[in-house]
């Protein structure tokens, strides 16, 4: 627990330090352009607590730091525009079992996010232009599948996932069509770079597409391969806007690509055994899943194959520092646990109230 803590501290001091640095620096032209800069770091937290209660419960307490950071150097010719989106939290539960740990004894991570984006923009024809993005994703912490209930569960867990394990780099050259305050960027050419580098994870069967070699060994570290480099098409869509109704701010992000490695990867057949032994893909649910892919249609399969990352929050601001919010994040990825007949389908959505200081740009 202290260690959660201490990482919660760090995160919400690191990013009150830059925004203390934006504040105190007035829009400032660097050849003919100016910088606007908003840094949101955030703190958000829930608390419920039962004792004696009739219709029963579980106290609990859960802690989130955030930080989204938007920092936009607009020049006549260009736009370079950066996003800094991280946050970090736990959920605490109360068991009731003073005999494993106490009060508040399970400990689950219920957050856990690093997303890094950098673009730079040239205007061609009225609000088209050409874009080269960066993008990087991972986490901070390792991440666990718990198979157990109650005070058993802290012993069923197992690792599926930790910093730089996955992690993914996008680097995309595509046509923007871009507005103040929304953009949609189409890419043939995108290159996407998934990096294991946990050798457990790997010898346990969970690459995360890193495909691995024929004769990769599970008791051989040396053999393992980990990271993998596929080559694109990628889709973006971003919106940012502030006050859609009086105090409401909305965020909303969709990417999708797809790997024009993945069909000869897949080996799709129609017969399900040859799909099975030819496809450099592992998968844990047996024959029946291979028996569903092979039956899939044309377009099913482009879709199965495609990743997809939508992302949506809103903000409803009660006061200058405190704020309703709600958020969900769907992904759907084939490569995430051996492609499991639900595996590659992932949700997350929470809903609190936060704590927030905003910091923009003061005007000159």
């Amino acid at each position: 627990m202290k260690k959660t803590f201490t990482l919660l501290a760090v995160l919400v001091a690191v990013a009150s330090t830059a925004t203390a640095q934006d504040a105190t620096k007035p829009q400032s032209p660097i050849l003919g352009g100016t910088w606007t800069t908003s840094s949101k770091p955030a703190l958000t937290i829930n608390e419920q607590f039962y004792n004696n209660w009739s219709s029963s419960g579980n106290s609990q307490i859960a802690a989130t730091a955030s930080f989204f950071g938007n920092y936009k150097y607009t020049h006549s010719r260009f736009v370079w525009d950066n996003i800094v989106d991280l946050a970090y939290g736990y959920a605490w539960q109360d068991l009731d079992n003073d005999t494993i740990g106490g009060r508040f004894e399970s400990r689950r991570k219920n957050v856990d996010k690093i997303d890094i984006t950098s673009s730079l923009s040239f205007k061609a024809f009225k609000d088209w232009g050409a874009n080269f993005t960066a993008n990087f994703k991972s986490q901070f912490d390792n991440g666990y599948e718990y198979t157990g209930f109650g005070p058993s569960a802290e012993d069923s867990k197992t690792l599926v996932s930790g910093f730089m394990s996955p992690a993914y780099l996008t680097t995309a050259l595509s046509f923007e069509h871009k507005r103040d305050n929304w953009s949609v960027s189409l890419s043939f050419l995108t290159g996407k770079t998934t990096f294991v580098t946990n050798d457990i994870l790997i010898a346990d069967g969970r690459y995360y597409g890193v495909i691995q070699p024929n004769n990769f060994d599970p008791s051989d570290p040396s053999t393992f391969d980990h990271a993998y480099f596929a080559l694109g098409s990628y889709i973006k869509l971003f919106y940012l806007k502030k006050d859609i109704l009086p105090k409401l701010d909305l965020y909303a992000r969709a990417e999708f690509f797809y790997d024009y490695k993945k069909p000869s990867n897949m080996a799709w057949s129609n017969d399900p055994v040859v799909m099975s032994n030819d496809s450099k893909y592992t998968l844990s649910t047996g024959t029946d899943t291979w028996q569903r892919l092979s039956e899939m249609s044309w377009v099913q399969r482009r879709w199965f194959e495609t990743d997809v990352d939508f992302e949506l929050k809103l903000d409803y601001r009660l006061s200058s520092h405190i704020a309703a919010n709600f958020s969900m994040n769907l992904k759907h990825d084939t490569d995430f646990s051996g492609m499991g007949a639900w595996g590659h389908w992932q949700i997350y959505q929470m809903a609190g109230v936060q704590i927030f200081f905003d910091f923009k740009t003061p005007r000159s």
